[in-house]
């Protein structure tokens, strides 16, 4: 795999080159001290992965990863010195397209580096991810089981590449009390679940909070999944956690959640696939949408990558295919339908 790094501090380059040249089917593509160098260096020559920092002169990494998603669009993975401290920046770049984050390596006070071995396990993560973009997830049928239990409408939402930003537009518009729960499964790592939790309260008037395990969906309320886990609805109605599928790099799964409601949820309701690279969520949508829920696809022209909205759209697995403008209005109206 031929990664390029994008910081304008010396001692990151050389760490991060460092920690990358030790595996060896890596090799550095090209370095870059600034986001306007790193976009014409893509343009001419584009990596599979760029570690890309936030904070830059010239043009940080927000703006470097939005001009590369648009013209020479790669996989980029955002490296910043503190993820904590820059988490609005994080997700901003995650909304024009970053697929995850995680913190600089540095040296410590003993010459050894810290955080050398959650870099490796990202790219390689994102290897994976990269390399099944184009190959298909088989699914396992599910045998439904039907209860009685009064529960609210669920709105599913599954999302990975471009998702925060999605998001936020779909948030943003809706009333305080539409009368339903809100699930959403965005691929992101178990660190930035509780600051994308509460990034996006400040977009909404709904309370947004991470789905804890055992917890009942509650209406008026957004869940966001909160663990590298997989995120499935029990039998009994609550959020659960499970490491199955193990060996699948999207995680967490939209797929598994959409056939854990498929099974499990009393209700025929709505169900929503955001941007994203891959297929993950396409074949879970396709069953929802034969149990009769209401499925609603990102378009093409909105979506900052289109592989998973594409996959379901091939498989027949949306009703409607909208642009993310109007996704808000369409599934306000197939709430009055069903409050």
């Amino acid at each position: 795999m031929r990664i390029a790094i994008v910081n304008d501090q010396n001692i990151a380059v050389e760490t991060i080159r460092r920690i990358v040249i030790t595996v060896p089917e890596y090799e550095i593509a090209w370095i870059a001290s600034n986001g306007a160098e790193a976009l014409e260096k893509c343009r001419k020559d584009k990596p599979d992965l760029i570690l890309m920092d936030i904070v830059m002169p010239v043009m940080d990494g927000v703006q470097a990863t939005s001009a590369i998603m648009e013209s020479c669009p790669c996989a980029i993975l955002v490296v910043t010195a503190t993820v904590s401290g820059n988490a609005t920046k994080v997700f901003e770049a995650m909304g024009c397209g970053a697929l995850d984050a995680v913190s600089t390596p540095v040296f410590n006070g003993e010459g050894k580096i810290v955080g050398a071995d959650d870099l490796i396990k990202k790219i390689n993560m994102l290897g994976r991810l990269i390399r099944v973009n184009n190959t298909d997830r088989k699914t396992v049928p599910i045998e439904k089981k039907s209860t009685s239990s009064v529960v609210p409408p669920l709105v599913a939402i599954g999302c990975s590449t471009g998702g925060p930003k999605a998001l936020s537009i779909i948030l943003s518009g809706m009333p305080k009390n539409p009368g339903a729960s809100f699930v959403i499964v965005q691929h992101v790592d178990v660190q930035f679940a509780s600051g994308l939790a509460e990034w996006l309260n400040n977009q909404t008037k709904l309370d947004v909070t991470l789905a804890r395990e055992g917890r009942q969906p509650e209406k008026d309320t957004v869940y966001i999944a909160e663990t590298n886990d997989h995120l499935v609805i029990n039998s009994d109605l609550t959020f659960h956690y499970t490491k199955e599928p193990r060996d699948y790099p999207f995680r967490p799964s939209i797929d598994t959640f959409y056939l854990s409601i498929d099974k499990n949820w009393p209700r025929k309701d709505i169900a929503v696939l955001l941007t994203g690279i891959g297929k993950d969520g396409a074949h879970g949508l396709l069953a929802l949408n034969k149990a009769g829920w209401h499925t609603i696809v990102q378009d093409e022209k909105t979506s900052v990558a289109f592989g998973m909205p594409k996959t379901a759209i091939i498989l027949g697995a949306a009703k409607q295919i909208l642009p993310i403008d109007n996704i808000e209005d369409s599934i306000m109206k197939q709430l009055k339908k069903r409050v």
